[in-house]
């Protein structure tokens, strides 16, 4: 990331200023929309008001709010991200939830505009479903990526005080660079997790594609990093180097959270559509020599 793109991004506006929707609440949990522009949760150093905030605000308002209900995070979207989420109401509810998070959440869909491969040296177009099962790693600015083979840190080999530093450290110590790399006899190297996400192509066109995706691993950027290794930058992702933002944001929703109810056992299910543009825009632009069905699965 390219230091004016931190420089906006720590001074960024908040567009999505007291946006939120509460799309449900009950004595353990709410499940909200947030909008595009507004963080999930605080980070350090950011005044911006967040989604987790905002809930707080909206309850305090209608008297729901007290020390022993209130919201708790259980995940996060990015800022940039729309979408369903959801918080727990109280910090036995937040245990419960992030301690059996894969087990009752049966389904997350988001829907994304990439752009599609461009120039010479462009990777073949993606089959029209299929699995993206690449391990990522993060950079100095915490930005998630696919690494290449023999791709390296800034600084891959160390001296001998900075490995001793680097060890003594607590984790809260590190630098966020620190924390994502691993030392190996005075090496260092990324550390990599896995990473699988599902996808399968809405629509087609000319320059850009609608993406359905879901997630095996819910990891910071995997959407994001794994479609853009593919030659898939989103829309508006300028981390990823697109080269378009058609909408004025970057192009990903959060569009379905389905569950059982951690206490109740209730199943439930909470969707908001992608901005009706998305399609409309696809549409606009198509080519029925890469309309879904005309490339297979590999």
């Amino acid at each position: 990331m390219k230091a004016s793109t931190e420089y906006k991004k720590a001074h960024k506006a908040d567009f999505g200023h007291e946006r939120i929707e509460v799309l449900y609440e009950d004595e353990w949990i709410a499940v909200i929309f947030k909008p595009s522009g507004m963080l999930s949760v605080p980070y350090p150093g950011s005044k911006a008001k967040t989604a987790l905030a905002v809930l707080e605000q909206i309850m305090r308002k209608k008297g729901s709010w007290a020390k022993n209900h209130r919201p708790f995070t259980v995940h996060r979207l990015d800022r940039d991200t729309s979408g369903v989420m959801m918080f727990a109401l109280s910090e036995a509810a937040q245990k419960k939830i992030m301690g059996s998070w894969h087990k009752m959440v049966t389904e997350r869909l988001y829907r994304a505009v990439a752009e599609n491969p461009s120039g010479r040296n462009a990777p073949k177009p993606l089959p029209d479903n299929g699995l993206i099962d690449d391990e990522l790693a993060y950079n100095a600015y915490n930005v998630g990526f696919v690494p290449k083979p023999g791709d390296k840190p800034s600084f891959s080999k160390l001296t001998k005080q900075a490995v001793k530093n680097h060890y003594n450290k607590s984790r809260s110590e590190q630098s966020i660079y620190e924390r994502n790399l691993t030392v190996k006899g005075g090496k260092a190297e990324f550390k990599t997790i896995t990473a699988r996400t599902h996808y399968k192509v809405i629509l087609r066109g000319k320059t850009h594609t609608l993406f359905e995706l879901s997630l095996d691993t819910g990891r910071k950027n995997q959407i994001r990093a794994h479609l853009a290794s593919k030659g898939y930058p989103l829309a508006g992702d300028e981390n990823y180097r697109a080269k378009t933002n058609p909408f004025g944001r970057l192009a990903l929703h959060a569009r379905t959270l389905e569950f059982d109810h951690p206490f109740t056992h209730e199943h439930l299910k909470f969707e908001v559509a992608e901005p009706k543009e998305w399609g409309e825009f696809i549409t606009a632009d198509k080519t029925d020599s890469l309309k879904p069905g005309k490339l297979k699965n590999a």
